[in-house]
């Protein structure tokens, strides 16, 4: 069950990712002068954030780790389990901050930053952190198929 919902979460993201550098402008003053693709960016930037911060407690769960009292520190709990790496753990919870500031702060939005984070690290960050957790799955099958076969 917990399995099911990893991989529809991890599809469910990806098609995140698709539909968004789908619509992003090949530069930013396309982006600045455009307030449909600034806030089709940015909404897509939030429910990718929101959608790898699910998928990570799904992943805690999944491996029995330690629960974090606050979203941020899940990353940091991935790295610690060598799920991700410190630096894939520093940019995700950079995200989540982003995230926060673009769902709560909507006046201290800083274009150029939203704008390079979208164009030039949101989706390798994602795909990244999605490669590592399908590993996370198929070693855990491996694990249990060797298992079995050894009874």
């Amino acid at each position: 069950m917990l399995k099911e919902r990893i991989l529809d979460k991890i599809k469910e993201i990806s098609n995140f990712l698709e539909e968004l550098s789908e619509i992003i402008p090949q530069n930013y003053e396309s982006y600045q002068t455009s307030f449909r693709d600034r806030a089709s960016c940015e909404r897509y930037f939030e429910k990718i954030v929101v959608a790898c911060v699910e998928l990570g407690y799904f992943i805690i769960k999944y491996k029995k780790l330690e629960l974090p009292t606050k979203d941020k520190e899940l990353f940091v709990i991935l790295e610690k389990s060598k799920i991700i790496s410190p630096v894939l753990s520093k940019k995700l919870i950079e995200a989540k901050g982003m995230r926060n500031i673009l769902a709560h702060e909507y006046g201290k939005v800083n274009d150029q930053m939203v704008y390079e984070s979208v164009h030039e690290e949101i989706i390798s960050d994602i795909e990244e952190f999605l490669t590592l957790i399908e590993k996370v799955i198929s070693e855990e099958e491996s694990e249990k198929q060797f298992k079995i076969h050894e009874r």
